[in-house]
Formats: structure tokens, sequence, C-alpha cells
């Protein structure tokens, strides 16, 4: 993208340059047709002031002979039409030729008269130039410098120079998409290999992180990926070592909320019942008495009481539906008939701890 934003930059710049430098030399190109034929326009007028000599109807005919000018008009100083293609307009004023015209496209004509200099204006939404080319000669009354005594105004063609420039701005673009090409090329190579697969590479290590470890497999770089790699592996082992951190405050968070549930139930429990604390997942907290259990396993309330006890599970329930009330009913619990009482202990929204406790019955 970067590429093509310089080539397109490059070719307005080029296009403006090609077309001011091939504009300017056509424009020098006519002035200096009219320049070396010039003496022998300004002779015939000197010769004969009213009637196009011989010597000027030749390089009347010899500028028409060039396709870039499209119309020729010869003026005498006195302003008439010395040579037109058109024989009814010789003779004829300048002012009258205008209005039958209906104008003149620039007013080259007349700078160039007031100005005593060559003049070339852009024909407005044309491709076309309008050159007047005065034509001096020293004044006979003995004054100072010299007086225009005639004027030449060609109406040239800028399609040559179109064509020019159309066939420069082509070669530009071939040679712009070539060095374009031959650049991206490398570029590209350069990129997959030292950035592209490099970040592939990465992104797959990412990937195989394992939660256990928190170790990421990438190979060292002394690059701004293997920077990026570095980063993320200190992250990750603050990841681990906050997990580790969270671990063992929540193993001492139960140990010290264990011991004090066997705190209370040994005081609150009378002898002889079984009582045990289930945190919001249901999963056992502590026990009075025994459960069979793996060392290091979490026994879950259905671990302890048979699934077929349904009356448990429900006075459970309608105690999780009302917080901090006593729910009561009878069951067998471990082949004994058991009067139960659930309650839920609600501290806050996270932290809801359900007692159940089993009493015998006796009869």
């Amino acid at each position: 993208m970067i590429g093509i934003y310089v080539m397109v930059l490059g070719g307005v710049f080029y296009y403006n340059l090609f077309k001011w430098t091939f504009d300017e030399k056509l424009k020098d190109d006519v002035i200096e047709l009219a320049r070396v034929k010039s003496s022998d326009m300004i002779q015939g007028i000197m010769r004969s002031p009213t009637v196009v000599t011989i010597p000027e109807y030749d390089v009347m005919t010899w500028l028409k002979g060039d396709k870039r000018i499209m119309d020729i008009l010869y003026l005498n100083g006195n302003g008439t039409i010395r040579w037109h293609k058109q024989s009814k307009y010789i003779g004829m004023n300048y002012d009258e030729y205008e209005k039958q015209i209906g104008g003149f496209p620039t007013p080259a004509i007349g700078v160039a008269y007031a100005t005593a200099s060559p003049k070339v204006f852009l024909v407005p939404k044309q491709p076309f130039y309008e050159v007047a080319i005065p034509l001096k000669a020293r004044s006979d009354k003995g004054d100072k410098g010299e007086v225009v005594i005639g004027i030449l105004e060609m109406i040239v063609s800028r399609e040559g120079a179109e064509r020019v420039i159309q066939s420069a701005m082509a070669k530009y673009i071939i040679g712009a998409i070539g060095v374009l090409v031959l650049l991206a090329i490398p570029l590209y190579l350069f990129l997959n290999h030292y950035v592209i697969s490099p970040l592939m590479s990465l992104r797959d290590s990412i990937d195989t992180i394992s939660t256990k470890s928190f170790e990421i497999k990438f190979a060292a770089r002394r690059d701004e990926i293997g920077d990026l790699a570095m980063s993320v592996s200190q992250f990750l082992e603050k990841v681990r070592a906050e997990l580790v951190a969270v671990t063992e405050r929540e193993a001492m968070r139960q140990g010290a909320e264990q011991s004090w549930w066997q705190s209370v139930l040994s005081v609150a429990v009378p002898r002889g019942s079984r009582a045990l604390v289930v945190d919001e997942d249901n999963s056992v907290l502590f026990a009075n008495f025994d459960i069979p259990a793996s060392p290091g396993q979490k026994l879950h309330l259905l671990d302890v009481v048979d699934n077929q006890q349904q009356d448990v599970l429900r006075l459970v329930g309608l105690a999780m539906d009302s917080p901090r009330q006593i729910i009561e009913g009878d069951t067998v619990f471990r082949g004994e008939a058991s009067h139960v009482k659930v309650v839920q202990i609600q501290s806050d929204a996270s932290a809801k701890r359900t007692l159940i406790m089993f009493e015998p019955r006796r009869a």
C-alpha cells in the first residue's frame, strides 16, 4: 500500500512535470519558428505596408505546413489583416474581423501589442494555444527604440504534446510497476521470514500454554518479537504466582473455616447427633463424623447422603429458597431414624453455607 501510494503521488508529480516541460517546449518551438522567419516578414511590411509580399506568402505557406499550427492570422501594425487563409478577410480592420468571428478566444493579440513581446494563452476548454508574436522594427521618425509594425497570431494544437505526455506517463507507470514488483518480492520475503513466521510461531506457542505450568515454549530471539515473547512469559509467571498465592490463601481460609465450624458444632450440636456443613456448590466443608474419602478428595453432599433419600435433598432445596430459616423433617440416615434440621447461613451474595444436622429419634 505504501508503494502504491508513492507510485500514485509520483505519477501526479511527473504528470504535471511532463505537462509543464512539453507545453513549454511546444511554446518555445512555435515562437522559434516565427523568429526564424521574422526578418522576411519585417522586410515585407516595410517594403509594402498594405500588400503581402512573395517572401511573406512563402512564410505563411511554410507555417501552414506545420501540423501543429491550426490557423494563422497576420496583421499590420495599423490593425488591418495582412494575410488570412480566407481571402475575404484580407484588408479588413481588426475590430470588424473580431465582430464577424465572434471574438478572439484569448486577449493574446492585445497583450502582445501592448507589451511588444510574444504572448501565449491557453484557449479555455480546448486543447489549443493562441500565440501572438509582435514584429518590431526601429522607428523611422528618429524615436529611440523599436515599434510594433505587425502581429503574427497562430492557433497551435496541444494534441502532439498530449500524445507525448501520455506516452511518457505510460512508460512511467510500467517502470513504476516494475520497481514496485522488484521491491515487493524481497520485502515480502523479508517480512515473511523475520516477522510473519515468528509471529505465527509465537501464536502457536501461546495456544499450547498449559494452565498447570504456564510455560511458553518459544525460541529466544534478539528482536522485538523476542521481547514480546519475553513479556508474555513474564506475564504468565506473574499469573502462575498469583494463582499459587490465591490457592494457598483459599486453602488457609478453608482450614480456618473448618476449625471455626468444628469449634461451633462441638458446642452447638448435641452429643450423638451428626452434622455437616456444605458450601454454595453443596461441597462438604466440615462434618463431625467420619466420612470415607480418599486423601485430598473433595466430597459432595450426594457422596454423604444417598440419592435415594429424596426427603433430605428436598429439605436442602427448601433451605436454599428460605435463607436463615430452619427447615425440619424426618429421614433415615445411616440406618438410623433421624430428625433433620437444615438452615442456610448467608453472609453475602458469594458466601453461602448450609448446616445439616441429623438428631437420632428416640422411641
